[in-house]
């Protein structure tokens, strides 16, 4: 009885390492992007770094009990969820790619642009109604394209000019399954 436990504690500790050794690297942007660190140099994203390490420390835990979900889906989520409880403690200016926006338009943005989960699954992911994710996406957009062009943009929660409901898709090139579109600000490294 103990070596078939030991055996399928093997077994769940290489089947998650695998996951990790294959999406970890892309979580780990996703953290970074929702945290607003730098990517680089190495290490300056520590607070995504526990982010991600506290969101797949859940996935372990719950790797049994998933039976056919997406571990992916499963981490993403539980990311979304620890970074939305803690926004508030850390609000200042870190230099990242998104840190000109505000954790909800960090966390909508990341989630309908680079992580392409669908307005629906978002707004119920977030608790909002579908017509506030899509205005809180258009208005990231409008600030980022305004930073893109070096202009006083809307800055946060004023007004912006609309991006149309076209949404993130609109003139972008295609995307790979989980990859953002080529020359955006979430390709790795890419400054606004």
């Amino acid at each position: 009885m103990r070596e078939r436990q030991t055996h399928r504690d093997r077994l769940r500790a290489q089947e998650f390492g695998a996951f990790v050794a294959g999406a970890g690297g892309r979580l780990l942007h996703t953290a970074t992007l929702l945290t607003a660190e730098p990517a680089t140099p190495a290490g300056a994203n520590v607070r995504a770094g526990r982010l991600l390490c506290a969101a797949l420390a859940r996935t372990y835990a719950e790797w049994d009990g998933l039976r056919g979900e997406d571990p992916y889906d499963r981490t993403r989520q539980e990311l979304a969820v620890r970074f939305a409880r803690e926004a508030w403690r850390h609000r200042r200016p870190l230099g990242g790619v998104l840190d000109r926006l505000a954790p909800l338009e960090r966390l909508v943005l990341v989630l309908r642009l680079y992580e392409e989960v669908g307005e629906d699954q978002t707004a119920a992911l977030l608790g909002l109604p579908a017509d506030r994710v899509r205005a809180v996406c258009d208005r990231s957009i409008a600030v980022m394209r305004s930073a893109g062009r070096g202009t006083a943009g809307p800055g946060r929660g004023g007004p912006a000019a609309g991006s149309g409901r076209g949404g993130p898709a609109a003139g972008s090139g295609p995307r790979g399954p989980r990859g953002p579109a080529a020359g955006s600000p979430f390709a790795s490294g890419a400054a606004p």
